[in-house]
């Protein structure tokens, strides 16, 4: 998992609340076990048209939002199903950072997993933030992990809380495999003991 650090980017505005996971990324897509692809079709019901053109009334698709690595999107984001791949598709897709006042609990959780930091700011605060972006689409935002704090041009950032134990993780790049390689010294010498103990199992 990629390390996060602190960055500026621009901010891709997506003014849309109850974002399932089926719009995030359609169940048609779900084929693969690997994480990395699923970016191509990241809201492609809303990206697209049927002919598989871009879609030039979709928010993600105008030139002033390209590259960006901030999503910042309206309440309850990545609501629905489950499924993991809905942070897979956005972390292919190349965004790190979602800023929104609520999230459904999975999804969430798997954003930490994925190098994705879901920031929970008030409605006052995200107000301030879209209207920001409105009066000037690709406006750069600086996200600061360390400090917790988020800078824009006009003054309109805030601090954010983070658990402490997930910022850890994310400014190390460690997700939950990450997590146990670091007790490798641990685990060599158990099974070392163990194979001593019971060396018919090893056979």
């Amino acid at each position: 998992m990629q390390a996060y650090t602190k960055h500026q980017s621009i901010a891709a505005l997506m003014r849309r609340s109850n974002v399932d996971t089926d719009q995030i990324i359609p169940k048609q897509f779900l084929k693969k076990v690997e994480r990395s692809g699923f970016g191509q079709h990241l809201f492609h019901d809303w990206r697209f048209n049927e002919d598989g053109s871009d879609n030039k009334d979709f928010e993600l698709n105008k030139a002033a939002f390209k590259g960006a690595k901030i999503l910042v999107v309206g309440d309850n984001f990545g609501c629905g199903s489950s499924r993991e791949h809905a942070p897979w598709a956005i972390e292919d897709y190349g965004f790190n950072t979602i800023i929104s006042t609520s999230y459904a609990d999975i999804f969430y959780n798997n954003c930490f997993k994925n190098s994705i930091l879901p920031i929970v700011a008030t409605k006052d605060q995200l107000d301030r933030l879209m209207d920001e972006i409105d009066a000037n689409e690709g406006v750069s935002f600086t996200i600061d992990l360390e400090n917790q704090q988020i800078i824009t041009p006009a003054g309109n950032g805030f601090k954010f809380e983070v658990d402490a134990f997930r910022k850890d993780n994310l400014s190390k790049g460690l997700d939950d495999i990450g997590l146990t390689l670091e007790q490798s010294a641990s685990i060599d010498k158990y099974e070392e003991k163990h194979k001593q103990n019971f060396p018919w199992l090893w056979t």
